[in-house]
This record gives structure tokens, C-alpha cells and sequence, in this order.
């Protein structure tokens, strides 16, 4: 099937296919055409130009007008905990009245408050959930998403927290990337005895995750009151072993080491570093290890933004990401997240576009197919409304610009 996109005002996010993340300087550069057109082939871009080099009309099977819009590139997402158990709006009322993040766990709150709730659902009750979230992402033009698992903290149910992910690939037109996330917390089971929880980790989850195919990547909350940087590095020397490479959080609440065991066990990506400091910065510059920014997450918990301007001043590939979960970003909308990096972390809106598509996608291992508007790239797109230019997008913080949302070259009608 050959789809025209068409009356297209702005084609944004364009480029030959060939660059897979944008670094440092790179990132102000968010390419655009103007007065456009766009073809898509069996879910494939094959090319687009400007009006003058119109295509012949015989040449197409469906027509969608952009009436003027501008085309982007979808939303990649490489940061999201969707598949999870009901919400957690008391622990917000709690830390209006004060409480910390750390303080609500340690009271039986956050983490282990979802893994008790989730525990209590079948998987066909947690995956309609998690549907729900998912169409609320396609419609705000997320084609792209990583899902971790991690509210299980036991073999069965971090399966079934896997096998939810699993379906959602199955069931939708996303592009799903899957994450085992077991080191997300330590169950109260396991109080005092935290490194029989990472045997149990090593030596029965990821086998079984394995055996199933159900995870790409293996994650963990290396943090302080979590997971130390010698429990990290087991866990991803065996996810390696069976081939999930690691992905880390890190340095969210103090300089924790996780960025230097990311590196050293070259981890995709580092995710959170609130508390990254200028060494951080030093050890991931020349390395494959892409560092994530969560800027929903600092404004939702009221800490410190990620230094993303120094980031990108070292000419790292910074990416951002929504980190939807019901405890501290109960919220998967990208525009948002790219205006936040704008107004608190300093970002041009270029730099933020590059950061949650292109970069985004990088984080996840799909840049090849994902995260820009390209020939040979899988057409994962929207239409705007008319807007005035590009920088609309963050500036107009809370306003829905999205009109149609495209994924694999098919418009999705508020459905999967």
C-alpha cells in the first residue's frame, strides 16, 4: 500500500538514515523542509521533498491531508514502567504533607506498594490496564516505548509483568522494547538479606526471562538504599550471559556509582542522574553508554533537574524520556517532558525534539528504524494542527497540537 502524506506545511525530523544519535553540538540541528510531501510504502518512508517535486497522483493508493500541519517523527520513549497496578495518588497527598520519596518507601509506600497491588491482579486484568495507558501514548504520538518490568520483585510475577509487555507488542503497532527490571527494590521478604534477593535475581529470574524471550534488556535501581554498584554489576555480567544488555538507573537520589558501573559494563543507557555530578559527565564522554534525562520525574518529586546542558556541552547524546509510573511521573505525555527540558533544564527546542525522537529511539537500539523522518525508516509520524514553527511544541506547554497519529504508515483511530 502506498500512502501519500500531503499539504504538509512543515516535514520535520528529516534526515538521510544514516545517523543513529546526535551528540553534543549535533542536537541543535532539527531538520525541517517546508510546503512537503511524504510517501510511504508497506509501512516504510521511501521519500518525501517540497511541493514542486509533487508526485504523480497514479503513483498512490491512500491520501491523508496534513491541512497544513507539520509532520513529526514519533515520540521514542525509552524510559516507562506502564505495566503497573492501579495508582498511587495517597502517596502524593503524602509528599505534599512533606514526606521524600525515600521516606514513603521505608513506611512500605512507592515500590512495594505497586508490587503488593500488582500481585493481586491477574495478567488479563493487568494488561487492560496497561492498554489503557498505551492508547493514551499512541494518541499523544509515542510510536516508540520501553517498557520495564520490575513492580513484580518475584519470579511469577515479574513473568507476568513481562508477558503483559509482550502482548502489548503482540496487540499494537508500537514499537516495544522490553526491559527486566527485577533489581527495582528489594521485597520485605528479603530485609537483611538483600544479597540472597540478587541470587534469586541471578540465578532464577533472568534464566527464566530468558527462556521465555521475553526481555531485551536487563535494568537496575543502582542507587543509594537500593541496589550498590557490586550487586549491579553481578546482575548485568548475567543478563549479558544471556543476552540482555544492561540499562541502568542511576545516580537519581546521590552520587551513587551507577554511572561508573554503566559504563564499565557498557550499558546502553544511564537513566535519572538528578544527582549526577561533572566526573559522571567525564566517564560517559567517548563511550556507547547514552545518558537518559527524566525531567517529569524532577518536576513530579520536586528535585534537581539533570545537568542536560552540561551533558550536551561535553558532547554526550543526551536523551529524554517520560518515566511513566505511578509513583513518581504518573504521566507519559513526551510533550510535556520535552517542554520541561526547555524551561527547567535550559534546553533549545531542537536539542529537546533530537533528545526524545532520534536520541530516544538510540537509547532503546532502534535508531536504525526509529526516532526520525527518513527513507527506509518504519513511518512512525504525526500530523499536527497548523502551528506557527516547530518551537510551538514546547512553548505551548499544555496544549494537544497532535491531530493524527501514524504508526507503521497506518493512522491509529484512538485505538491499538
Amino acid at each position: 500500500m502506498r500512502l501519500l502524506v500531503d499539504n504538509i506545511a512543515t516535514l520535520a525530523g528529516i534526515d538521510s538514515g544514516a545517523t543513529l544519535k546526535k551528540c553534543g553540538a549535533e542536537m541543535a540541528r532539527f531538520d525541517t523542509i517546508h510546503d512537503a510531501w511524504m510517501l510511504v510504502e508497506d509501512g516504510i518512508i521511501t521519500e518525501f521533498d517540497t511541493a514542486e517535486n509533487h508526485p504523480a497522483p497514479e503513483r498512490v493508493d491512500i491520501i491523508a491531508d496534513a491541512r497544513r500541519g507539520t509532520v513529526m517523527p514519533s515520540w521514542c520513549d525509552s524510559h516507562t514502567h506502564i505495566v503497573y497496578a492501579d495508582s498511587r495518588e495517597r502517596e502524593f497527598v503524602d509528599k505534599i504533607n512533606g514526606l521524600s520519596y525515600a521516606e514513603i518507601a521505608r513506611c512500605g509506600g512507592g515500590i512495594l506498594n505497586s508490587a503488593r497491588r500488582l500481585h493481586e491482579l491477574t495478567e488479563q486484568q493487568l494488561y487492560e490496564q496497561a492498554m489503557e495507558r498505551v492508547r493514551e501514548v499512541i494518541d499523544k504520538g509515542t510510536g516508540a516505548i520501553e517498557i520495564k518490568s520490575g513492580y513484580g520483585l518475584n519470579t511469577a510475577d515479574e513473568l507476568k509483568m513481562l508477558r503483559v509487555t509482550a502482548r502489548i507488542q503482540q496487540d499494537t503497532r508500537l514499537r516495544v522494547v522490553s526491559t527486566f527490571l527485577g533489581a527495582h527494590a528489594v521485597p520485605p521478604e528479603y530485609a537483611g538479606r538483600q544479597s540472597d534477593y540478587v541470587d534469586l535475581i541471578v540465578n532464577e529470574m533472568i534464566p527464566a526471562v530468558a527462556a521465555e524471550g521475553l526481555a531485551d534488556y536487563v535494568d537496575v535501581f543502582c542507587d543509594q538504599g537500593f541496589f550498590t554498584p557490586e550487586e549491579t554489576a553481578r546482575i548485568l555480567e548475567a543478563g549479558l550471559r544471556y543476552g540482555m544488555r544492561g540499562k541502568i538507573h542511576g545516580q537519581e537520589l546521590a552520587p551513587s556509582g551507577g554511572v561508573e558501573v554503566a559504563v564499565a559494563h557498557r550499558a546502553l543507557s544511564v537513566d535519572h542522574l538528578e544527582s549526577m555530578t561533572d566526573g559522571d559527565i567525564d566517564l560517559l564522554c567517548g563511550t556507547g553508554t547514552i545518558p537518559t534525562a527524566l525531567p517529569g520525574t524532577s518536576f513530579f518529586l520536586n528535585m534537581p533537574f539533570a545537568p542536560a546542558r552540561k551533558m550536551i556541552a561535553a558532547g554526550l547524546p543526551l536523551a529524554i524520556a517520560s518515566d511513566y509510573n505511578p509513583g513518581s511521573t504518573p504521566s507519559g505525555d513526551m510533550k510535556f517532558a520535552v517542554s520541561l527540558a526547555c524551561i527547567k533544564m535550559r534546553l533549545q527546542p531542537a536539542e529537546a525534539l533530537n533528545a526524545a525522537t532520534l536520541n530516544g529511539a538510540a537509547a532503546m537500539g532502534v535508531s536504525a528504524d526509529y526516532g526520525s523522518i527518513a527513507p527506509g525508516k518504519v513511518a512512525n509520524f504525526y500530523i499536527t494542527r497548523p502551528i506557527p514553527s516547530i518551537d510551538f511544541i514546547p512553548y505551548a506547554y499544555t496544549t494537544p497540537v497532535v491531530e493524527r497519529a501514524f504508526l507503521a504508515g497506518i493512522e491509529q483511530l484512538h485505538t491499538p
